[in-house]
């Protein structure tokens, strides 16, 4: 079961924000609106998107790894690695 169940619906809420947002954007483009007002819900959506990110990734980080590392070296190791591996995505974008 995944680290976020607990917080399922809340983050399908956020998401369909987010949704809105995209379209929102989209429909801004569609009716030429100043490129500055695009670019400032262009920001305010990579933000949310960030925000859910790292939402994500603590409850992966309290939940999937605090679990494999209780079960065994090897299999929380590689969690520590897969978490690590998500956090240097998440800094390079």
């Amino acid at each position: 079961m995944p680290g976020y169940s607990g917080t399922k619906a809340d983050y399908a809420k956020r998401m369909r924000r987010i949704e809105g947002q995209v379209r929102g954007i989209a429909r801004m483009i569609d009716e030429d609106e100043y490129c500055i007002d695009v670019l400032t819900q262009v920001s305010a959506v990579t933000k949310a998107l960030q925000a859910v990110s790292l939402g994500l990734l603590e409850d992966h980080l309290g939940h999937c790894v605090v679990d494999a590392a209780r079960a065994g070296d090897e299999e929380g190791d590689a969690k520590v690695r897969e978490a690590a591996d998500a956090i240097a995505r998440l800094v390079r974008s």
